[in-house]
């Protein structure tokens, strides 16, 4: 077995590598850019070495400072991660000729399945059924478009070296192919360092599932169940599971095999994923194979037991595998929640800066209930814009779906984040979606329940009821304290009443509190009546309450007569009052935002690539204005509507800030 080991990557997945190597007892080498030398990862390893500047095209895809690294280190082998390096043929070319192993398959593996355009003729050549496409290089936009009208579109158009979501469009007509042509193989360039691009149909409806593989040296092969992917974003995966609640034991076992035949054909080693599109009826069509580990990976691990980096580990090291196809069992159910450095309420657009606060919730593992969390930061850190914008992965598993679901309920409402925007919410509601808990989703979940993006979650009469009760309780310990710091009197009960109205989301409540040394019991003016019971002390940003005997957490900041409260993706500002408080707030005007129709603003930190309008140009609605940049990500500005532009305020290569003034119009 290897003794050190180098981790040819960064944020998470770094600190995911090292957790396992620290269990096998291998000590472990983390490189860093000048962005992370303060980074999580680099603190975890037992040595680190600086590799360059900030952009990863000039620090970790750079094959010959990895190479310098791994030679000054001295490590024995190198795990590469996802995305970066983990792909490169090349890398594992050098690694070879170095006597270094490479935690990851053989270099002819990687060519032949890590290659989207060559893998997809490899599996036509093994009788496995694709998605119709053109499979040869597109070489301009005209080409792009021929093909996508001979293909029929809609289409999809993918970069040939892409992954996790980067360099691929949708296009439904030949202006939306031409433009994603050159968005994509941009990305793809930036990226990946190679801009080869294909199209292929784009199946709608479709369910995306992918099967785990894992195979060693010795002709071993199995498959570990399957990973259902289908809640995505812009083709980036949001939301994994596992197992699929789409799939029965055929369809399981068919894909399967068919995915482990494939991964031997190509003389496949270590673990691997082959990605494919299911529709309604169960037909499967191969789409890919992923020649690394999976983002989603531990979904995997938590309902099988079994470590997929020790694997990897293993068999990088000549070991064979130690279970076998009979050996895996699957049990229970995983969910993955992706947290990202986003703010939904600006359409998901990348967000950076300082994490002010960053407390995951607590970390458990018992027969009845996981809640992992794979991070890559700490409180305290940036967010960087060079790199991905994720930052965690939740994870929870439970007996059923349902279980596992209302675990990452709790959890997601236990997550403090503050510094950043973040799509906590988000994720929030999605496990609250009733489309979602009935597992009757596709690809296009989000873009069809969320067609005007996400707004926030609006609760139901019963949860607002719950938040109110709950509110008001924690106000009454909230005065009593600052009846007892002030020293108005003695008989702090004679200071608080016991009559309140809360407000909050546009409705109030009339109520009066009961209290006892055991909690609350708040009682409302149409008779009924919660009982509240909490640990919350004032100050304290999150609360664990009891409404009713059923948990509600809450997270909490104060404001002017109430407090801002946080819980299941809504966002309330939250009012008490007494009743005469509350008689004179509906005489208050309304405060109003500033009037910034006839501006365009930067809606996240990033850098200017393109002005597409000139000043005293005529713009029509959905017309392009300007390329942002942002985390590896192209962001296309359009106009909302017809205007003139009046002025425009900054150009290629200026970085702006979120609102900054773009142009202005008439």
């Amino acid at each position: 077995m290897f003794e050190k080991i180098l981790i040819a990557n960064r944020g998470e997945i770094a600190c995911r590598v090292i957790k396992t190597a620290r269990k096998m007892g291998i000590a472990t080498v983390a490189i860093y850019s000048d962005a992370d030398r303060n980074a999580l990862h680099v603190q975890m390893a037992d040595e680190a070495v600086h590799i360059g500047p900030p952009p990863a095209n000039q620090s970790y895809i750079v094959i010959d400072k990895v190479m310098a690294a791994i030679k000054g280190s001295g490590a024995q082998a190198v795990h590469p991660g996802y995305g970066f390096l983990s792909e490169n043929a090349k890398f594992a070319e050098a690694l070879e000729a170095a006597g270094v192993a490479f935690i990851g398959p053989p270099v002819g593996a990687i060519e032949a399945m890590g290659d989207k355009i060559t893998s997809k003729k490899i599996a036509q050549e093994a009788n496995v059924s694709t998605v119709p496409g053109y499979m040869g290089l597109i070489d301009d936009a005209d080409d792009a478009v021929r093909i996508a009208g001979e293909v029929g579109y809609p289409v999809m158009i993918k970069a040939s070296a892409g992954g996790g979501g980067k360099g691929m469009r949708i296009a439904w007509n030949d202006a939306e192919c031409r433009e994603g042509f050159q968005s994509s193989k941009n990305e793809a360039a930036s990226s990946f360092g190679d801009d080869r691009i294909f199209i292929e149909k784009f199946v709608t409806q479709p369910r995306h599932i992918e099967i785990q593989v894992l195979c060693d040296s010795h002709g071993n092969g199995i498959y570990l169940g399957e990973r259902e992917c289908s809640i995505q974003r812009r083709n980036q995966k949001v939301i994994e599971e596992a197992p699929s609640p789409f799939l029965d034991e055929a369809t399981r076992k068919a894909m399967g095999e068919q995915a482990v035949a494939l991964a031997k054909a190509v003389g496949y080693s270590s673990a691997g994923t082959v990605e494919f599109i299911v529709d309604g009826d169960k037909n499967f069509y191969f789409l890919e194979m992923n020649t690394r580990l999976q983002v989603e990976h531990p979904v995997t691990e938590l309902i099988t037991g079994v470590d997929l980096v020790e694997q990897m580990i293993r068999v990088a090291a000549g070991e064979k595998l130690s279970i076998s196809q009979d050996d895996v069992k699957l049990n229970g159910w995983a969910m993955e929640s992706r947290l990202y450095a986003e703010d939904p309420y600006r359409d998901f657009l990348p967000s950076i800066g300082r994490l002010t606060r960053y407390r995951p919730p607590a970390e458990v593992a018992d027969d009845e209930h996981v809640v992992r969390n794979d991070t890559g930061v700490y409180e305290g850190g940036e967010i960087s814009m060079y790199y991905d914008p994720m930052i965690a992965k939740l994870c929870t598993w439970g007996p059923t779906r349902s279980a596992a679901i209302e675990h990452m309920r709790v959890a997601l409402d236990s997550f403090e984040v503050e510094g950043i925007g973040h799509n906590l919410p988000f994720l929030s509601a999605v496990m609250d979606h009733p489309r979602f808990a009935s597992g009757n989703i596709t690809t296009a979940f989000i873009a069809e329940e969320y067609p005007e993006g996400f707004e926030g979650v609006t609760l139901d009469q019963k949860s607002l009821q719950r938040v109110a009760a709950a509110v008001a309780a924690m106000f009454r310990v909230d005065e009593i304290r600052r009846s007892r710091i002030s020293g108005r009197m003695d008989n702090h009960e004679r200071v608080v009443g016991i009559d309140w109205v809360v407000t909050l989301q546009g409705e109030s409540f009339e109520l009066t509190i009961d209290a006892d040394h055991g909690g609350s019991t708040v009682r409302f003016i149409d008779g009924s009546a919660m009982r509240v019971t909490s640990g919350w002390t004032p100050g304290d940003q999150l609360a664990r309450l009891e409404v009713d005997r059923a948990p509600l957490v809450l997270k909490v900041g104060r404001i002017h007569g109430g407090y801002r409260i946080r819980t299941r993706g809504a966002d309330l500002k939250v009012y008490v009052r007494t009743p005469r408080q509350a008689e004179l707030a509906t005489l208050m005007p309304e405060k109003l935002p500033p009037d910034t129709s006839k501006m365009l603003l930067c809606p996240m930190p990033g850098l200017i690539v393109k002005i597409d309008v000139a000043e005293g140009d005529e713009v029509q609605e959905g017309q392009a204005l300007c390329t942002v940049e942002a985390m590896k990500m192209e962001n296309i500005l359009r106009a909302e509507r017809k205007a003139v532009v009046a002025r425009i305020n900054a150009g290629p290569g200026d970085s702006l800030g979120v609102d900054e003034v773009i142009m202005e119009f008439e």
